[in-house]
């Protein structure tokens, strides 16, 4: 008895690989327009039962050291990562053209290779002894690593049967093209089919691979969706092209968290963790200056202190500006519209401008308290006392909201030297209530306040302000 075969067309979308049995004019993944074209008949047949690579097995009796984790001699990567590299694991690390992506791999193949682990570096961006000249640059050459310029499949295979290495990087995966695959390289069915190939090679020899991504203008992974979904691990390094400051963050991450974050100083020596990357976001003042205040805000489970800045003049137009750098704009505006309206800041004719130093980016709500105090103390021309820091969170009625992880927060600021720290009243009573007294926490006093109204006059920015400026 024959089987019957059916035959149907299939329709994909060209930016995302989005498949859909009927043609649309709207990629339902990615929302492009015009994207989705037929990519020829597809035979549906029945699939009969085969051989199984493995038998299956109770989950008790996995061994689990072929997975045990291994360092990548980088501390902040294996902070990342949740302990370190995994044999076996695929992992996307994607960025803004510039950022350090080689740089950093580079880095963390030379330190695997240090540890006499074999490791090859395929580079299909730049040539072998573009590569080396970095390399001699960040002293990164070892004998245990290898290196390749290479952007064939085929090819890449074959260097892997004769190195055999346990760790293997692809710089990058948009470079390397199949040939029996139509499309150009970088393109969905290319991507789909040397991301498949590499990541079964790493599942079936144990290789740690670590592939490196492109990114679109709005900074999410060129490609297919279906990229992210089949990698253990997906990484996404930033920073600011004015700024040494790199961090490197977790999207997706199968053997660990993903609320970590690793800082990176990158510089023309090469690129070096950041154990303790606090000292970059706080400026050093020699005297007290109005319009400054320190902020606490969690990168991951890492606290972190920047300084916020701001500066409030007279406008000359009829319509004032607002400014912010590092700052969400949406929650600085909602702090101006909080001070003016329950702390009897006017504003409405006052220029604005709102920035951290150092390139910090602070979006989280714990931010809030630190920007207004540094919009009063500008709009007052008087400066806040001197080592105080600010954490909380300011509704709309004018209220201070209590954030998450405070203990780390303030143990943070503590240990950093900062005499004051204003927080939210608890409300909850779960813990003790110190009022405008204070309690001391690691030497710091911490002042429990109920809204903004109360910080202000606490700091004493009350009465008519200096906007003569």
């Amino acid at each position: 008895m024959s089987t019957k075969k059916a035959t149907r067309s299939s329709y994909r979308c060209s930016e995302c690989g989005w498949e859909t049995a009927k043609w649309v004019g709207r990629c339902g993944e990615c929302q492009s327009w015009g994207s989705v074209n037929e990519v020829g008949a597809v035979q549906a047949r029945a699939v009969k039962a085969g051989p199984v690579t493995t038998a299956a097995v109770p989950i008790g009796q996995v061994s689990v050291e072929e997975s045990t984790t291994r360092s990548s001699g980088v501390d902040e990567l294996d902070r990342v990562l949740g302990g370190g590299l995994v044999p076996g694991a695929a992992i996307l690390l994607a960025g803004e053209p510039g950022v350090g992506k080689s740089t950093l791999l580079l880095e963390v193949a030379a330190r695997t290779a240090q540890h006499k682990r074999r490791t090859l570096y395929i580079t299909g961006e730049e040539s072998a002894s573009q590569v080396r000249l970095r390399a001699n640059r960040t002293d990164a050459v070892h004998d245990e690593l290898y290196l390749a310029a290479e952007t064939d499949l085929g090819a890449l295979l074959t260097h892997i049967e004769q190195v055999r290495p346990q760790l293997l990087v692809i710089d990058s995966i948009q470079t390397i093209a199949a040939s029996d695959v139509d499309g150009v390289p970088g393109g969905v069915s290319q991507v789909k089919e040397v991301a498949a190939a590499l990541i079964r090679v790493a599942k079936t020899r144990n290789i740690t691979t670590v592939l490196v991504g492109h990114v679109t203008k709005d900074g999410t992974i060129a490609g297919p969706r279906v990229l992210e979904h089949v990698v253990d691990v997906v990484l996404h390094f930033e920073g600011d092209r004015n700024s040494r400051f790199r961090m490197l963050r977790a999207m997706k991450n199968r053997f660990g968290p993903v609320d970590e974050v690793g800082c990176f100083d990158l510089s023309a020596e090469g690129i070096t963790a950041v154990t303790d990357p606090t000292g970059l976001f706080v400026e050093n003042h020699l005297q007290q200056v109005p319009g400054t205040c320190v902020a606490v805000s969690m990168e991951g489970r890492r606290p972190l202190l920047a300084e916020v800045q701001s500066l409030v003049t007279v406008s000359p137009a009829e319509k004032p500006r607002r400014t912010t750098s590092g700052l969400d704009s949406s929650r600085v505006a909602m702090v101006l519209a909080v001070l003016q309206k329950h702390g009897s800041l006017r504003l409405h004719n006052q220029d604005v401008f709102a920035s951290t130093v150092g390139g910090a980016k602070l979006t989280e709500p714990a931010t809030d308290l630190a920007i207004a105090i540094s919009l009063a103390s500008a709009t007052y021309n008087r400066p806040a006392p001197k080592g105080i820091v600010a954490m909380g969170e300011i509704g709309l009625a004018g209220e201070l909201r209590r954030v998450r992880d405070l203990p780390q927060r303030l143990a943070e600021a503590a240990r950093l030297g900062f005499t004051y720290a204003l927080v939210p009243t608890d409300r909850s009573g779960s813990s003790a209530h110190a009022g405008p007294e204070g309690r001391t926490v690691d030497g710091m006093k911490v002042i429990d306040v109920p809204d903004i109204g109360s910080v202000l006059h606490l700091l004493g920015f009350r009465g008519p302000a200096d906007t003569s400026r």
